[in-house]
């Protein structure tokens, strides 16, 4: 017998472990380090320090970011604050500020090339903005 329940509990830690690691694993950071065109790069001052700062609005669809279309010029940095009280993000093609907690801003993130910029928040889709680099 007791053979056997060193087994179940053998099993069970096993289990708990492999639980602990799915839910460390999904609720991980959403960064993702800038990769494609227009390549942006994390600024090098601290949040607030941004050329532009764009507000998170909420669940309002593409009135979500304000302003939007912002415009900046090809090196200026953005920056997005969060006027909302649940987390959001400003996600596009090779930029991810990560999650923004309400009150909060992200850090800076350069834009080096102009380009039209589309992004969403990653935990509300329906969230969109447009950021013109020129």
């Amino acid at each position: 017998m007791s053979f056997r329940r060193t087994h179940v509990k053998a099993l069970l830690g096993a289990i708990a472990l492999v639980a602990g690691l799915a839910y460390a694993v999904a609720c991980g950071s959403s960064y993702s380090s800038p990769t494609s065109t227009p390549t942006p790069t994390p600024g090098t001052g601290g949040a607030g320090a941004a050329d532009v700062t764009i507000t998170i609005n909420g669940m309002n669809g593409a009135s979500s970011y304000s302003p939007s279309p912002a415009s900046v010029k090809a090196g200026q940095t953005v920056a997005w604050h969060n006027a909302d009280s649940i987390a959001h993000t400003a996600t596009g093609t090779g930029f991810d500020t990560g999650a923004i907690a309400g009150g909060s801003t992200s850090a800076p993130i350069s834009f080096p090339t102009a380009a039209s910029v589309n992004y969403h928040c990653s935990f509300h889709p329906s969230m969109v903005g447009a950021l013109n680099v020129q």
